[in-house]
């Protein structure tokens, strides 16, 4: 690939986009996912630039800082088989740390801030296996405590005075609903975009119940005043790379240090209330239903649940990426069975199962798109709760064996079992909490309990599915 030499800086001038729109939106946790689906949709819907977005980092300030350089632009790329679609998006307006808890409350107590959409992956939102927030948990205890402190002192949490560490997403935007409270700016919407199941609930219980820690009077107010809408998202978006970034450099001749890569197809869909109004995201293709719950268990079944069992499957076969596993004539087989198995569960016409399932076998087989199974197999034990362990149960209480979604816990346990032996610590957010390297001393259907227990309480006691999943695993 030749060197261009006309490279210049990405930013609002020298791309010759438009002026920031103003913020009536605020982000939590920038990263690739948001850019290339809350964004995307936006810059599609918003033509009159009304709704400019004030987007926060999670973990890192790295994005924000990079990104502010930019003016918030950035180039999505859409990688299908037939090649790359490059599009410059303008719809954050600003980029900040998420540390920056001043900044925040200011946005988020701002009256032109309508809502605030929110991707902080599942383990963040801190829920224990009721649903409800864990408040055991070390970090929702240290916040409440901290947001205790502020308002014993000051009877809100005005903290003008000095803001404390906080590290959970809800705590962190409790002041600027407080503020927001305090100064009559009115209600908004909280939008969630992690694969959570009744995402909407899970980010109430994130943000209105550590605020009933805190403050009854302030989580009365959250009731009354926020919104919390149910979303289903989809668009498979991979970690940019080094040779991605060179590619956007000789194609567009913009030196953009942060685009984003991502499939041709998109999908959102959307349950609730906007009090204080929103972007026409219809105009772009997001769907409004009524009632998520069908939508939500077909994307986490039937992408997640497969992605899921493509990441375990494929790395203990020695394969990289989903493109690779789902070629992989073992993979594709137990792939189809588990498939079957959701299925049965997934009844509505509207959901068109058959035409999804097709969809998803050519989104899968992108061989452009490196999705890697290593990126996917973040953090099991929250996800395989949502994507796995319901289908096994629908399968038993239909009096059927279940094994296509056993498959997925055993392949887990095995995955687990290998890191251990090599040496490596799991990338899981539960791995202290659950013990995991404990547990992987362990051995035979000891470990094999274990593990499911830790994942359902009443399948490990299921002597049924202990052995099941113990038959099932080392056949890889």
């Amino acid at each position: 690939m030749s060197v261009r030499n006309d490279v210049r800086a990405l930013n609002r001038t020298t791309a010759r986009v438009r002026p920031a729109a103003p913020v009536r939106m605020v982000h939590i946790g920038l990263g690739a996912f948001h850019r290339s689906h809350q964004a995307w949709y936006t810059e599609q819907a918003d033509p009159k630039h009304e709704w400019g977005i004030a987007a926060f980092t999670g973990r890192s300030q790295e994005a924000a800082t990079t990104l502010a350089a930019q003016d918030g632009l950035y180039t999505l790329v859409e990688r299908g088989d037939d090649g790359d679609n490059f599009s410059v998006i303008a719809s954050i307006s600003a980029a900040f740390d998420g540390k920056d808890l001043r900044r925040l409350t200011s946005v988020l107590s701002a009256p032109e801030t309508a809502l605030m959409t929110i991707t902080i992956t599942e383990p963040a939102y801190h829920l224990g296996p009721d649903g409800l927030l864990d408040v055991s948990a070390p970090a929702v205890a240290a916040d409440a405590r901290a947001l205790n402190d502020v308002w014993a002192r000051v009877g809100s949490l005005d903290v003008e005075d000095g803001y404390p560490q906080l590290a959970t997403m809800g705590a962190r935007v409790l002041p600027g609903l407080d503020a927001r409270r305090r100064t009559n700016a009115g209600p908004l919407a909280v939008v969630p975009c992690d694969n959570l199941g009744s995402n909407g609930a899970a980010a109430f219980q994130a943000i209105a119940g550590l605020a009933a820690l805190v403050s009854t009077e302030l989580a009365d107010w959250i009731a009354e005043n926020v919104s919390f809408v149910s979303t289903s998202v989809d668009r498979i978006t991979p970690r940019t790379t080094e040779p991605d970034i060179v590619t956007v450099r000789e194609a567009t001749g913009f030196a953009d240090a942060a685009p984003v890569i991502a499939e041709p197809f998109s999908n959102w869909v959307l349950s609730g209330k906007f009090p204080a109004g929103r972007p026409d995201w219809e105009n772009a293709g997001a769907y409004f239903v009524e009632d998520i719950a069908p939508f939500e268990q077909r994307k986490l079944w039937l992408l997640n649940g497969a992605h899921s069992l493509l990441a375990y499957t494929g790395q203990l076969r020695g394969l990289r990426t989903v493109a690779e596993a789902v070629t992989d004539p073992s993979c594709a087989a137990e792939l189809e069975m588990f498939w079957n198995e959701a299925a049965a569960h997934l009844h509505q016409p509207e959901l068109d199962i058959p035409a999804y399932r097709e969809a998803l076998l050519s989104r899968f087989r992108n061989g452009r798109i490196e999705h890697l199974l290593g990126q996917i197999g973040a953090d099991g034990s929250t996800k395989l709760r949502m994507r796995a362990v319901p289908v096994l149960i629908a399968e038993r209480s239909a009096g059927r064996t279940g094994e296509g979604a056993a498959r997925i816990v055993a392949a887990w346990i095995d995955y687990l079992v290998q890191l251990h032996v090599d040496g490596a610590r799991p990338a899981d957010a539960e791995a202290d909490l659950l013990v995991l390297i404990g547990i992987l001393e362990l051995s035979g259907k000891t470990i094999t309990r274990a593990l499911v227990t830790a994942l359902s309480a009443d399948l490990g006691a299921d002597g049924a599915v202990v052995n099941l999943v113990h038959s099932l695993r080392g056949n890889w």
